[in-house]
């Protein structure tokens, strides 16, 4: 068991959303929690809403260097990190051929590289600890991919693929490693999203009302303390997560009803 009394959780994107509501729920455990993001303002407000147990610091994800040394910079104020909340992502929505090409390679800097880079912060102390606690955070998009999403879903594809193999190899070093996949979350960020969502992504996220970032946070939070390596916050996601092969195809056909049900209303004059 991982328990956050006392422990020191730094976590990536932390200014707002589902990282954020993170931090608060570790903070409620009992843990001193490190917030890193882009922007200096938000991340002051998160922080101070937060009390004195939390502290800043600004980096990219994308940058390794500089988030090894924001890092190091919040370790030397609060003790090593006991655990590590990947968290920094992003979506765009939009169709495949309609998408800038270096939208593709921008989701997978930060999506991807950047859940790389927050592990490779914090890996080589955990192990020579003995001790320690990755989670990711990938999406229900990373277990099923869905219209409007080609540039997002593959980074969350990624992520669980990098949480398996880290999984196997940090065993022999007590470093334990957790996924979660959240569904579609009230957030400023899925906001943004539903702001240029081609009609069909529309449809299929309308069907499904977005959870609280709360809800997820405390999902993600019960399932680090129990040291469980797949955390969903809703039915859904967990089904898939245990049964993706037998539902997948379930649900696919159901989201080709809804796009061809949208594009014959876009069409009717």
């Amino acid at each position: 068991m991982t328990s956050l009394r006392g422990a020191h959780v730094i976590i990536t994107g932390g200014s707002e959303g589902i990282g954020r509501a993170m931090a608060a729920v570790a903070v409620e455990r009992g843990a001193s929690v490190s917030l890193i993001a882009r922007r200096e303002e938000p991340l002051a407000a998160a922080a101070a809403e937060l009390g004195d147990s939390a502290r800043w610091a600004t980096a990219d994800v994308r940058d390794r260097e500089a988030l090894a040394g924001a890092v190091a910079t919040l370790v030397e104020q609060a003790g090593p990190c006991d655990v590590m909340v990947a968290n920094a992502g992003y979506a765009r929505p939009g169709r495949f051929w309609a998408l800038p090409a270096e939208e593709f390679r921008h989701e997978v800097d930060v999506n991807y590289l950047g859940a790389v880079h927050a592990a490779a912060a914090v890996v080589p102390s955990m192990r020579e600890r003995g001790s320690g606690h990755l989670c990711f955070v990938s999406s229900t998009a990373g277990l099923l991919g869905v219209y409007g999403y080609s540039a997002y879903s593959p980074t969350k594809f990624a992520i669980r693929g990098l949480a398996e193999s880290l999984r196997s190899e940090l065993a022999p070093d007590h470093v334990r490693v957790s996924v979660v996949y959240p569904p579609d979350t009230d957030t400023p960020g899925f906001a943004k999203e539903n702001e240029v969502k081609p009609p069909e992504t529309a449809a299929i996220s309308g069907a499904v009302k977005p959870v609280p970032a709360r809800k997820v946070a405390v999902a993600a939070i019960n399932g680090i303390e129990r040291d469980r390596f797949t955390i969903c916050a809703d039915p859904l996601t967990a089904m898939l997560a245990r049964g993706a092969g037998l539902l997948g195809p379930v649900i696919r056909r159901t989201m080709d009803r809804q796009v061809r049900a949208t594009q014959r209303h876009d069409q009717t004059p």
